[in-house]
């Protein structure tokens, strides 16, 4: 059996080709830090023989887009930069990639007195410059502030669609179509309705599809089938992430596991109908990548897993970042959240902040958090 395909139209990356039925190619994202240039250069290698077809890195400032260039005289594999709020750093960068990245709602924070456009302008101009392709990232943790309030908060795909619309138009407009486009969540319902909703308005432009902070396998990767099962069988999306919540070392269990789920769908093998009401606790976690600045989030991510597991039939959602990069705004929707620094994990509930604990204490204070929000769930019911 043969995948659908929407007619969406070519983005070269390097010597991989996306859109218009090209095979959906499989990618993943180093997690070694940046600056440790045998480290990265091991771990590319090791995603490539796993059979990624494109290989992503962060770099968030001068001394990564230092190790970025040495990497590079490493590496065959079609590249992607991963850009934060330092958008100028695409300069640096680009000649030594294949595709930039950037986020729409991270535009904001380098630079504010600037529009979002003149800060896309310069991406595009060095992209095109360098023979780059690009991705606009939209990611429901980090939407446009400036969507956020035209919309009711209990709807969180209406301002990231919006968002990745407004981005393809103005792209276009400066005559910038090498590009493709990601709406991610953490919840696989929301991942397929924005994508969908997407491919419907511009059924032409490559989606790369993903599930973020999936979590640990093997339910991040329970979810991810989830969306992608709905979503490729009936032609949406080109290329496709698997974010799991791994060490280092099992990085390649992405690849395999995104490899394996184009495989089931292409050969029938799809559930007719999925219940994505996650009726127990959902444990969102992100992959672990370079910007993680304590190696100890997985063995956490891991912990809270097997702690928690007394309250698998409450409804009730924790989130485990890595980093201060995502983790701020990518709790503020759980009920108890933990974002990782490098000394010490912040402590939320919902957008509050109870405070920063060590490593060391913070798994009883979360307990503590959980066994009084399992006891006002049990008051209410």
């Amino acid at each position: 059996m043969q995948l659908p395909r929407n007619p969406t139209r070519e983005v070269k990356i390097g010597a991989v080709v996306i859109g218009n039925k090209n095979p959906i190619a499989v990618q993943s994202m180093t997690a070694t830090k940046t600056t440790n240039i045998d480290a990265t250069v091991a771990q590319i290698h090791s995603l490539e023989q796993a059979g990624a077809d494109i290989v992503r890195i962060a770099v968030d400032n001068k001394r990564e887009a230092a190790a970025l260039i040495e990497i590079r005289k490493q590496t065959s594999v079609p590249l992607t930069v991963d850009l934060q709020e330092n958008y100028r750093l695409a300069e640096v960068i680009a000649p030594y990639v294949n595709k930039l990245r950037y986020n729409p709602g991270h535009l904001y924070h380098h630079e504010p007195e600037k529009s979002w456009q003149e800060k896309v302008r310069f991406i595009a101009e060095v992209a095109k410059d360098n023979d780059c392709a690009m991705r606009v990232g939209v990611n429901c943790g980090s939407v446009d502030p400036a969507k956020l309030e035209k919309y009711d908060p209990n709807d969180s795909i209406s301002p990231m669609l919006e968002s990745a619309l407004d981005h393809c138009e103005f792209l276009e407009s400066i005559n910038f179509t090498r590009f493709c486009v990601s709406l991610k969540d953490s919840d696989p319902a929301k991942v397929i309705e924005v994508n969908t909703r997407f491919a419907a308005k511009r059924p032409d432009i490559p989606l790369h599809l993903g599930v973020t902070e999936a979590g640990m396998p093997p339910d991040g990767v329970i979810k991810t089938r989830m969306a992608f099962e709905q979503l490729v069988s009936k032609g949406i999306g080109d290329t496709i992430r698997v974010s799991l919540t791994v060490p280092n070392d099992r990085k390649g269990e992405e690849i395999a596991a995104g490899h394996n789920i184009l495989e089931d769908i292409a050969a029938g093998r799809v559930r007719s109908f999925v219940d994505y009401d996650l009726k127990g606790l959902n444990i969102i976690s992100c992959p672990s990548c370079s910007r993680v600045e304590n190696e100890v989030f997985v063995d956490l991510a891991a912990d809270v897993k097997k702690m928690t597991e007394y309250a698998k039939d409450h409804k009730i959602t924790i989130a485990v970042m890595g980093c201060r990069v995502n983790g701020p705004g990518e709790t503020d929707d759980a009920d108890l959240g933990l974002w990782c620094g490098p000394n010490y994990v912040n402590l939320k509930k919902g957008s509050e902040s109870l405070g920063r604990y060590s490593y060391d204490d913070i798994l009883p204070r979360l307990k503590g958090e959980l066994d009084s929000l399992i006891e006002q769930l049990s008051a209410k019911n």
